[in-house]
C-alpha cells in the first residue's frame, strides 16, 4: 500500500485517471492533480484499512440532512453556524475607559453586573451607551479591512 501510495506522486494526468477508473469505477473528476492525487490516497487507505463505521456513516448522513434542512429554511446566514458563541462559562474581558468590564457567558445568553443579556452586542451596549458590534467589541471577532 505505502509503495501505491508514493507512485502517486509520479503518475502522469493520464495515468491517475486511468486509476481512478479502476478504483471509483467511475469517470475521475475534472478538478486538478492534487485534488485527484488526495482523493485516490484515500480510497487505497480505505481499500487497506476499511472505510468508516457504520455508525460514523449514519451521523455524517444525519448532519448532511441537518445542513441541507437549515439551508432550505434559510435559518442559517451566510451558509455560517447560526451559534457562534462562546462556551458557557468562559469569562470575557475588556478594558472600557480604565474599568475592567467582565462578561460570563450563558446557557442561552450573557450576564454582565449580575444582569442577563441575549446578545454580546447588547452588553457592549450597555457598556458603552453606542451601538457596538459585541463580538468586535469583545475580540472575539477581528476588525474588516478595506472598509469605506
Amino acid at each position: 500500500m505505502l509503495s501505491r501510495l508514493a507512485a502517486l506522486a509520479a503518475m502522469t494526468m493520464p495515468e491517475l485517471q486511468v486509476m481512478w477508473r479502476e478504483l471509483h469505477g467511475s469517470e475521475p473528476p475534472r478538478f486538478n492533480r492534487k485534488h485527484i492525487e488526495s482523493r485516490l490516497a484515500y480510497r487505497i487507505q480505505e481499500l487497506a484499512y476499511g472505510g468508516l463505521k457504520v455508525e460514523t456513516r449514519a451521523r455524517l448522513a444525519a448532519l448532511a440532512n441537518d445542513l441541507d434542512a437549515s439551508a432550505a429554511s434559510g435559518s442559517s446566514r451566510k451558509g455560517r453556524s447560526v451559534d457562534h458563541r462562546p462556551v458557557a462559562g468562559t469569562r470575557l474581558i475588556r478594558e472600557w475607559q480604565g474599568v475592567e468590564e467582565v462578561v460570563t457567558v450563558l446557557d442561552d445568553g450573557f450576564e454582565w453586573q449580575g444582569r442577563p443579556y441575549a446578545s454580546l452586542s447588547s452588553v457592549a451596549r450597555a457598556i458603552t451607551g453606542t451601538r457596538w458590534n459585541g463580538p468586535l467589541f469583545f475580540g472575539l471577532r477581528a476588525a474588516s479591512r478595506g472598509r469605506a
